[in-house]
Parts: C-alpha cells; sequence; structure tokens
C-alpha cells in the first residue's frame, strides 16, 4: 500500500519539516486519512490565543477541520480526539470544555485529555490529535471529482 501526502491550503506547510499534515493510505474498500496533531498556529506559524488555552483550542479545532476537508471529510467524522494539554493548564477544564462544546456541540467525539511537560512551541498550550478516519471508496471519489482521482494509488 502507498501513502499520499496532501498539503492542506489554510494550515501551514509542515513538509520542510519531514512530515505531512494530512496523509491517506488507500486499502481495498477505501481510505484512511490520518492528520498530524493541530496546534493554534494559522498558515504563516503565528500562534492565535497566546495565553488563551480556549481560544487555542478553537483554533487547533479550525485547523483540523481544513485539513479533514481538503481530502473530503469533516469533523462530524472524528471518533475520538486526543487532547495533549500543556501540564500547567490542565486546571483549565472549563474553557477547555466549552471550546469542544462549541464545536461539537451534544455530539462530541471520545476524547482523552493528556497532560504533558511541553508542546513543540513554549506558547502552545494544547494539541489536537484526532483518530483515524475513514472514508470509503465512493464517498473518496466523489469528494475528489473526477480529475483528480487519476492521481490516487489504489491496489
Amino acid at each position: 500500500m502507498s501513502r499520499t501526502m496532501h498539503v492542506p491550503i489554510g494550515i501551514f506547510d509542515s513538509s520542510r519539516y519531514g512530515f505531512a499534515q494530512v496523509a491517506t493510505v488507500p486499502t481495498p474498500f477505501g481510505n484512511i486519512v490520518h492528520v498530524s496533531g493541530q496546534v493554534a498556529w494559522d498558515a504563516h506559524q503565528n500562534v492565535i490565543g497566546a495565553g488563551d488555552i480556549g481560544r487555542q483550542l478553537g483554533k487547533s479545532l479550525e485547523n483540523l477541520s481544513v485539513a479533514l476537508r481538503s481530502v473530503g471529510a469533516n469533523l462530524d467524522q472524528v471518533g475520538a480526539l486526543r487532547l495533549y494539554i500543556k501540564q500547567s493548564h490542565m486546571h483549565e477544564g472549563e474553557a477547555i470544555s466549552a471550546a469542544l462544546k462549541v464545536v461539537f456541540g451534544d455530539n462530541p467525539p471520545c476524547t482523552t485529555w493528556i497532560g504533558v511537560p511541553s508542546l513543540a512551541k513554549d506558547e502552545f498550550l494544547i494539541e489536537v490529535e484526532p483518530s483515524a478516519v475513514f472514508l470509503a471508496r465512493s464517498v473518496w471519489m466523489s469528494a475528489l471529482g473526477p480529475g483528480r482521482v487519476k492521481t490516487l494509488c489504489f491496489p
């Protein structure tokens, strides 16, 4: 099986750092979508919501949504999230919960909160990593359109 890297428009291009923001892996039934952990960076690597964990989580989820949309998926297809929360901000559960409720309402994914000593940059307070998303073959092809399907690698 071959992996395909995607560079979504609207979030920073991580390829120069040696990793993909989005990668798809074909299976006989469709594609598995993997998304790197998302933080509160804009497309130009500016931190959004410095010092505000709720705002950072909102931006991280917005970036996750952009990443998923780039391959025809959406947040409603995410079954679980891992939230890596800077240990010094674990006490801000209300702000975290409020940000999750704004995005997911009454139908949230499963979520694991993990306290960590630090993240990639000191300004980051939280990072969001989704579980893999599965796109059935017919959904994948219709989302990309007829002109782009030719570039995909299927077994």
